[in-house]
């Protein structure tokens, strides 16, 4: 059995008069511990897609599973218990609290969590060790984006997700980013799911999974990822 399933899953909006089909049957499958990017234009779907999988948005109809557990038709309590202890999400604008050190921010959001991590392992492991004591207006994009993902990394998440991290961030800061997050899924063995409009990503993962009108039209396996240095986009 896959990790996560995507099963003839449809998300619809109710427009006034109108109905929004965000997702048309769409279907796919990620394995435990894969680097995967999700990739596809404006309106195809792939943020309905992350945000039924991060359990703040509910599917109309079909089926979502995730480690063996059918998270499609989860209570309120239980999808916020869900996104507390099972999910970390990485934003492409940090949400971090202003008035918090970076060291605070991090240590939030393990305070909700069964399983958290060391915040200050993560933070050097993230190479923020000497910036725990100061406030994220003192930092830069990139090192706000660290402090993001150390928060997320330090929930001990199952499921990493990631909507355009890079999206704020200069070229070089970017890679950087992109590199931490190619590390996470390898050395912490976590699922790391990134979405993106930028296909010359690709080559990054372990799985492409192409979204277009509503339908995950395409996935590719690819069997020897490539760093992010030898990536030019």
């Amino acid at each position: 059995m896959p990790y996560i399933e995507f099963k003839d899953v449809v998300k619809e909006y109710e427009m006034g008069e109108v109905t929004i089909k965000a997702l048309d049957k769409a279907n796919f499958q990620i394995e435990k511990g894969e680097l995967v990017i999700i990739v596809g234009p404006s309106g195809a779907g792939k943020t309905t897609a992350l945000n039924i999988l991060g359990g703040m948005d509910k599917l109309t109809t079909g089926k979502v599973t995730i480690d063996g557990k059918d998270i499609s038709n989860l209570t309120q309590k239980e999808l916020t218990k869900y996104r507390r202890e099972d999910i970390g999400f990485v934003f492409q604008f940090y949400n971090l609290v202003q008035n918090l050190t970076t060291l605070e921010n991090v240590e939030l959001a393990t305070q909700i969590c069964k399983n958290s991590l060391n915040p200050k392992l993560i933070l050097e492991k993230v190479g923020l060790k000497n910036r725990m004591k100061n406030f994220p207006s003192q930092l830069s994009g990139g090192e706000q984006q660290r402090v993001a993902i150390a928060r997320a990394i330090a929930k001990n998440p199952k499921i990493l997700l990631c909507d355009e991290p890079t999206g704020a961030l200069d070229y070089n800061t970017g890679k950087q980013i992109l590199q931490l997050l190619q590390d996470t899924a390898r050395k912490e063995k976590m699922t790391v799911i990134i979405i993106t409009h930028n296909g010359a990503l690709a080559p990054m993962a372990d799985k492409v999974i192409h979204f277009k009108n509503g339908k995950a039209k395409d996935v590719e396996t690819n069997q020897n990822p490539l760093p992010i240095s030898e990536i030019e986009w």
